[in-house]
């Protein structure tokens, strides 16, 4: 097959791009010179491109035939992680690292504009490139919608990497993939004044104690047990000294769902429980919410052909299931708009330390996954629009 081909031939530029994007991490919505490099090498192919959303870039590659535009995407910012890896190539970047393998896929969405170009003369139709900044924010998405990245696009296709499976396999699934991940804050502000006497105020600690517990009623009492949810309070600020009632306490937390009603549903419910339990004990309570990302929910035919171009490339025995997760993913934010689906390439292998965790200081991948993803993000481009080829605005 010719795209696996042109993928390994384009192996070592991969492998050499991947490697000094992950010497050089970047914060999320600062990947100035991630950006640059990316664009100087989209120069050198001779593909046009635009800057969108600050740091981001939209490359489009027309083919030779009319027909649809499908979009292909990949992040490029790392974490605040501390890198335990010793490696040559090892972050330069102290406190910074690209521990989700958002350097993978910007590395492998350029081998993939280096082999569709290759084939530009067998394309009906448009691919677009987006190397997209801020995923670990969940901002960089949703900011290049809002300048019209999806305009004319009629589909796109996300790979993430996925360091535990096995390298050679690949994972394509129909309906909800990554939850919505939504971030809550309560302020709830009491009377302050001695421990020894609890009778003269508003003890804000018992109050953001109460509230804690009467939150968990909303997954176990509320919500059907059928669609799963998770409401979790992630930090407690409050008082000052053993000795000192709290005046005020402040609860933040996270809510996981798959059902986009939820948002709806549970944002009321934990503002009502809030504002009742803090009035219960003569104190007041206010309320943050929103929507960090949306959840990610892979469109039934995007995720069939998906798993048709994956056989195509591993192997029909090496396309794999797997479950849903709660982590959140900003594709989400294109996926809702134009039919989608995001992909998981495996990339684990123990032999080469490629075996831990995303987010963690030894994150490490096989690089000979590199191969199958450049080849997976070309081939899926070419079958989507030779199985659309009704022209179409790009």
């Amino acid at each position: 097959m010719k795209t696996m081909e042109l993928a390994k031939k384009y192996h070592n530029y991969v492998v050499s791009m991947r490697r000094e994007f992950h010497q050089n991490p970047e914060a999320s919505m600062e990947e100035y010179n991630t950006s640059k490099r990316i664009k100087e090498e989209l120069e050198k192919m001779g593909v046009e491109y635009r800057s969108i959303a600050g740091t981001g870039v939209v490359a489009t590659l027309k083919g030779k035939f009319p027909g649809k535009c499908i979009a292909l995407r990949g992040d490029i910012d790392a974490l605040a992680v501390v890198e335990e890896n010793k490696k040559e190539y090892a972050s330069k970047n102290h406190g910074l690292m690209h521990a989700c393998g958002h350097d993978t896929h910007a590395s492998m969405l350029l081998g993939a504009v280096k082999v569709l170009k290759e084939m530009q003369d067998e394309i009906h139709g448009t691919v677009k490139f987006f190397f997209q900044p801020g995923e670990e924010v969940g901002k960089g998405a949703r900011k290049m919608v809002e300048e019209g990245a999806l305009e004319g696009v009629d589909s796109i296709m996300g790979i993430h990497i996925a360091s535990m499976l096995p390298v050679g396999t690949i994972n394509a699934e129909p309906g909800p993939r990554m939850a919505a991940a939504d971030k809550f804050k309560i302020t709830i502000t009491g009377k302050g004044g001695h421990g020894s006497a609890p009778h003269q105020c508003v003890d804000a600690v018992v109050v953001g104690a109460a509230t804690i517990m009467n939150l968990q009623s909303i997954v176990s009492r509320e919500l059907t047990p059928l669609k799963p949810a998770v409401v979790t309070v992630g930090s407690i600020h409050s008082g000052t000294r053993f000795n000192v009632i709290a005046p005020t306490a402040v609860l933040e937390g996270t809510v996981r769902y798959y059902e986009p009603e939820y948002f709806k549903t549970i944002s009321q419910a934990i503002e009502r429980i809030a504002k009742l339990t803090a009035e219960t004990y003569r104190a007041e309570a206010s309320v943050e919410y929103e929507n960090a990302v949306k959840p990610t929910i892979n469109d039934e035919s995007c995720a069939k052909l998906a798993q048709e171009t994956a056989a195509k490339i591993v192997g029909a025995q090496n396309v794999i299931s797997v479950g849903p997760e709660t982590g959140g993913e900003d594709f989400s934010e294109f996926s809702s708009i134009v039919p989608g689906v995001m992909t998981k390439l495996g990339a684990g292998n123990p032999e080469k330390d490629a075996c831990y965790p995303h987010h963690h200081g030894k994150f490490e991948v096989d690089e000979d996954a590199f191969i199958y993803g450049v080849a997976y993000y070309s081939q899926y481009a070419l079958d989507y629009l030779n199985t659309n080829k009704t022209p179409s605005e790009c």
